[in-house]
């Protein structure tokens, strides 16, 4: 079986990538823009199981050439660009799609919003369209967001996938149109896509512009001598439903084997923690002194007060379940930014004024 990645280099395509090659009988395959980074992609290429194909190959003939079907394969390509879209999905003619590439940042979204919508609108657009051109008949799991639902009522949670959808973002706008672009090309021409609706997940790897990971770095920093015993915080009064980032890949896998194209899916933990308990969860996790303040700058224009999957739907069809605690979780995120803050080389701006 041979799977197609949009996205791979970020931090759900890289924790996928490494799932998918453990599986026996599982081709991976990656678009990979040219100015990428692979930091995500580290542990594959220590253990020799990265392939990069030449970039700026167009042919698909020679791209399938330079493949390994035993290791990771990373095509050059963009979803901005559709004729080197075209080119992947003819060079590996896959049968699954993970379409996670994407602007995944909602306050970026704020600062970013007609990129935000061209990238993630236009982006899926192309892909599809690829997928016409070359006859592709492949499963396409596309990313959606719980952000979708926006404001929530009291009476309206856990929330499942027949809520209203009243987006508060121009990213949370991006997932509703990706959403139903899905629906209109399945229906239109049979593109077999399906949608999740994940809610938030972290862990290792994922930037420090998302709440868990932007606390466990500020705390490594501070371990480190690098920043001032202070954290600095937005909002801690929301509510998530957090599900570790190894749970969730596992979960967009499951899908693809059982879920209906047409059909959207809730994927959660089915609980909700308040991002100040995040918080003391990662305190507790070190022996530092810190301090917090709010920090202006982290409040959203507009926020979104809860987000608390129902994903009964999901699991009633695939008997998925999350494995990893939440514990663990918080432990291995500080754990990977310690190993970030050790890093040699980077300048400390506290030692810095010493």
């Amino acid at each position: 079986m041979r799977v197609l990645i949009t996205g791979i280099t970020g931090f759900a395509g890289s924790h996928l990538a490494e799932y998918l090659h453990g599986l026996d009988g599982v081709e991976v395959y990656g678009l990979h823009r040219w100015r990428s980074r692979l930091d995500n992609l580290a542990a594959l290429a220590a253990a020799g199981a990265l392939n990069s194909v030449e970039p700026g190959a167009a042919d698909p003939a020679v791209i399938r050439a330079a493949c390994a079907p035993d290791r990771v394969n990373l095509i050059g390509g963009d979803i901005g660009d559709v004729h080197s879209l075209r080119a992947a999905v003819a060079a590996v003619q896959p049968d699954r799609i993970f379409h996670l590439a994407a602007q995944s940042h909602v306050p970026t979204s704020w600062n970013a919003p007609a990129d935000t919508l061209s990238l993630n609108i236009l982006g899926q657009l192309n892909l599809f369209e690829a997928m016409r051109a070359t006859g592709n008949d492949a499963v396409v799991q596309v990313a959606g967001s719980s952000e979708e639902y926006g404001l929530v009522h009291p009476d309206e949670v856990p929330m499942t996938e027949q809520n209203p959808l009243r987006p508060l973002s121009p990213y949370a706008v991006s997932k509703v149109a990706q959403d139903k672009l899905a629906y209109q090309y399945w229906m239109s021409y049979g593109i077999r896509a399906i949608v999740t609706r994940g809610f938030n997940h972290c862990g290792p790897r994922q930037t420090e512009n998302f709440i868990v990971a932007t606390l466990a770095k500020q705390i490594a920093d501070i371990e480190a001598g690098r920043q001032e015993p202070t954290v600095l915080v937005g909002d801690l009064t929301s509510k998530r439903d957090l599900t570790d980032v190894r749970d969730m890949v596992r979960a967009y896998w499951v899908l693809t084997e059982v879920g209906e194209p047409g059909e959207v899916y809730n994927i959660g933990s089915g609980t909700t923690r308040a991002a100040r308990e995040v918080l003391d969860g990662l305190l507790a996790l070190s022996d530092a002194r810190i301090t917090v303040r709010q920090d202006p700058a982290r409040l959203r224009p507009s926020d979104v007060t809860i987000l608390w999957a129902d994903d009964s739907k999901f699991r009633r069809l695939s008997g998925w379940a999350p494995r990893i605690p939440f514990e663990q979780t918080l432990r291995d995120t500080l754990d990977y930014w310690r190993g970030r803050a050790a890093v040699p080389g980077r300048q400390s701006p506290v030692a810095s004024r010493q």
